[in-house]
């Protein structure tokens, strides 16, 4: 048994593997440090330095859609939990985290942005949740909340702009 198997055995709801074309049994990830599976309800993603975690869901899918452990999100650090305010859903990654609601859909956080955020409250905070994921150039990045946006440069760290 792996880590991906003991995971599997302690979620019940998780299904059966599924076969995409390419077998059933997990698989070394491109990156050479991790394995995934595929189930019919989640991935399971491993590596050494995270464990084995779930996403599922629109989170799986917007994962996916940034490249899954090999994108610059890298590997989950969580599995996909509910959030304080029993409104939406997340994973937590090695360099930044997704968040879902029912009204915003999913959406990523990292870095400096994610940071602020976070201390000022996650999705609890006057900015909610994210409605766009992180954009701009490395001179000037943004994230829009629900309730304002945050913008980072590398002068002025991040700033709050809470009129959209």
């Amino acid at each position: 048994m792996s880590p991906i198997d003991d995971k599997w055995q302690t979620i019940q709801w998780i299904g059966p593997p599924v076969d995409a074309g390419g077998g059933i049994d997990e698989g070394p990830n491109p990156d050479g440090r991790g394995r995934s599976r595929d189930f019919q309800n989640v991935t399971i993603e491993w590596s050494p330095q995270t464990g084995a975690h779930e996403v599922h869901g629109a989170i799986r899918v917007h994962y996916a859609q940034f490249g899954g452990p090999e994108s610059f999100l890298g590997y989950p650090v969580t599995d996909e939990t509910g959030t304080p305010d029993g409104i939406g859903r997340f994973n937590h990654f090695e360099n930044g985290s997704i968040y879902w609601a029912p009204d915003t859909g999913a959406h990523e956080v990292h870095g400096p942005i994610r940071d602020y955020w976070a201390q000022h409250g996650w999705e609890r905070s006057a900015f909610g949740y994210p409605i766009t994921d992180e954009g701009g150039s490395p001179e000037r990045r943004s994230s829009r909340f629900q309730g304002g946006i945050l913008e980072w440069t590398p002068s002025g760290g991040v700033r709050e702009a809470f009129d959209l």
